[in-house]
């Protein structure tokens, strides 16, 4: 029987679903596919940025390790390691029809060499779902790996749209929509929601088309379905930050035969691609790469948390080239720990959400809040039983003294066992004085640079 993969990605969607209990989100068709599946309640990317995140998906390796430190736009230039493993070129080795429809913002191409490649930025979710059916056709009986990557629901180039409100999804009336906790209810906030909500339900027909299509083809009893969003929502406290909003996101995976479930299991996008490879009975990747992730076939169809999966990591450089703001997360069931390595600089705000008519608006009904964002500490912690939003930093009180001391030691560790560039000792890398401390030198225990 062949093994097929379908890679479903949602641009910029957070957890605006039904079946992660948004109240406004019409959802029907991904809320279905989750009713058949397992849906993971904690998934994190490891960061909250377009590329990056792909990148993580497509390599099992977080940013720092793979090269794809920001987005892959021609002129930012980020792109990961030419000598990198990723899936299509590991599904491809393992004789697979490799392709991808719609969104791709990965590069170079030689590293991720699709062999059907369907680039397009448009929003058109029938024309995809076409180019899929040929796809399908070409692949013949060969077993296949498809990604469409969904435009839906990421901003247009507009301050306040995302993409024109047409086909046969609902239009959302502002005074309708409910507010995420992270935003302000405010007119531009109602305003763009409900744009947004549009935009969601379009790439939820897409996802319905798609899904229709291997049903007709009677492709579901072979088919491995995973669907999973990039990043948060493209609102401020959520994409391009490492805050729940930004990173905690949709995942769902139908595996033929398996039970349909609800897991807690702390699963991470580093996870995905060892997963494909089980699903495939491919090997690992042989690219001198350490990978932190493992398969999540065997958690699929059980409900509740396995042992042992109870922590993630997660890494974010840039979004952009201007917006540098190196920081790294530990995330419990409870808690969540911040290590912001350029603490000194305000947190930069990508192009898109600076520039949205909901930011200007909220700056200007609450400055306070916006400069808490902006200007934050070396570290942070926060509860997240008592405190989901991530708003009141816990970091500098007594009472949570052994729980930092514990949480930045294990971060630390695991920066060391991916040997990231950013693990600074008196503003310097502690990597890239890796042979100066061989031959002698001793670094200040200090994260920041001090002439004393």
């Amino acid at each position: 029987m062949p093994r097929n993969i379908l890679l479903l990605i949602a641009d910029d969607l957070g957890l605006m679903t039904g079946c992660y209990g948004d109240p406004t989100a019409h959802t029907p068709n991904i809320d279905r596919l989750a009713a058949q599946a397992t849906r993971f309640s904690h998934a994190f990317a490891s960061t909250a940025s377009c590329s990056g995140s792909r990148s993580t998906v497509y390599t099992g390796l977080h940013t720092h390790q793979s090269g794809q430190y920001g987005l892959t736009h021609a002129r930012h230039h980020f792109l990961t390691f030419d000598d990198v493993a990723t899936a299509p070129a590991l599904l491809n080795a393992a004789g697979y029809a490799t392709g991808i429809i719609g969104k791709v913002h990965v590069g170079p191409d030689a590293t991720y060499p699709w062999a059907w490649r369907d680039e397009s930025w448009g929003r058109d979710v029938t024309w995809m779902a076409d180019r899929a059916n040929a796809f399908l056709d070409d692949a013949g009986d060969r077993p296949f790996f498809l990604t469409l990557g969904f435009i839906d629901p990421h901003r247009d180039t507009t301050r306040a749209g995302f993409g024109d409100p047409d086909g046969p999804e609902p239009v959302f009336r502002p005074e309708n929509v409910s507010i995420p906790p992270f935003l302000n209810d405010l007119p531009e906030v109602r305003a763009e929601l409900a744009a947004y909500h549009h935009a969601i339900a379009r790439m939820d027909r897409g996802v319905g088309l798609v899904l229709d299509l291997l049903h007709r083809r009677g492709l579901d009893d072979d088919t491995l379905v995973l669907f999973l969003s990039d990043n948060g929502a493209p609102f401020i406290h959520s994409k391009t930050t490492l805050f729940d909003a930004g990173v905690r996101l949709p995942l769902i995976i139908r595996q033929p035969g398996s039970a349909p479930a609800v897991s807690a299991a702390m699963a991470s996008f580093v996870d995905v691609l060892p997963t494909l490879l089980d699903w495939a009975g491919a090997p690992l990747p042989q690219d001198g790469r350490p990978r932190d992730g493992r398969s999540l076939l065997p958690v699929l169809g059980q409900d509740g948390r396995p042992e042992g999966w109870d922590a993630v990591f997660g890494s974010h450089t840039f979004h952009e080239v201007t917006n540098y703001w190196p920081t790294r997360f530990l995330r419990t069931p409870r808690f969540k720990y911040h290590r912001n390595v350029a603490w000194q600089l305000p947190f930069p705000l990508s192009t898109d959400i600076y520039g949205s008519l909901s930011f200007e608006a909220m700056r200007r009904a609450a400055p306070d809040s916006i400069e808490r964002r902006v200007h934050r500490p070396a570290e942070e912690l926060y509860d997240l039983d008592a405190d989901p939003m991530e708003r009141r930093d816990l970091a500098q009180d007594p009472a949570m003294a052994d729980v930092i001391t514990n949480l930045r030691a294990r971060l630390e560790h695991w920066q060391r066992r991916t040997d990231d560039p950013w693990l600074f000792r008196d503003g310097v890398s502690e990597l890239a004085l890796r042979d100066h401390v061989q031959e002698g030198l001793n670094l200040p225990e200090r994260w920041d640079f001090s002439a004393r």
